[in-house]
């Protein structure tokens, strides 16, 4: 992972460890106040998310457990790598796009940051500029040509 990305998911434990878990906690706390815990809808929603919760915590101190950062400047722009700026342009429309192939945890599409297992992202993976991909897409094919590479 980027360490942009890293840092993003040690964002998020710590609001789900300092934030969520005691507002659930209190959640579950309220609710088993209202008496008879078989019969308790609001109980048993709050226990539910409760292990969804500790589920997510679970997965991303996993994830941080194991994850080693990847120093972003140092990887090669003559082909379109992983945490690569690739321009491309719309062989249709003349329409360019500027995507950001990234794993699978670091994907942002409000900011064009893909997969590199989309298809798009897996199509640009490992192509130089000048090349033309085709994409198939839930719409159609798509035939991006790649403008530009960078960092």
């Amino acid at each position: 992972m980027s360490r942009p990305g890293i840092v993003k998911l040690e964002k998020e434990l710590h609001d789900l460890k300092a934030n969520k878990r005691p507002a659930l906690l209190a959640e579950i706390k309220r609710a088993m106040e209202l008496g008879d815990l078989s019969e308790n809808a609001e109980y048993h929603a709050a226990k539910e998310a409760q292990t969804h919760l500790e589920r997510k915590i679970g997965d991303i101190e996993f994830k941080l457990s194991r994850v080693l950062p990847v120093e972003t400047d140092n990887i090669p722009t003559d082909k379109a790598y992983l945490f690569a700026k690739v321009l491309v342009k719309d062989q249709k429309d003349g329409e360019e796009i500027e995507y950001q192939l990234a794993p699978a945890d670091e994907v942002d599409i409000d900011n064009d940051i893909i997969s590199i297992k989309s298809p798009i992202g897996a199509a640009l993976l490992g192509k130089v500029v000048g090349d033309v991909v085709e994409v198939k897409v839930p719409v159609g094919i798509i035939k991006y040509e790649i403008l530009k590479i960078s960092r």
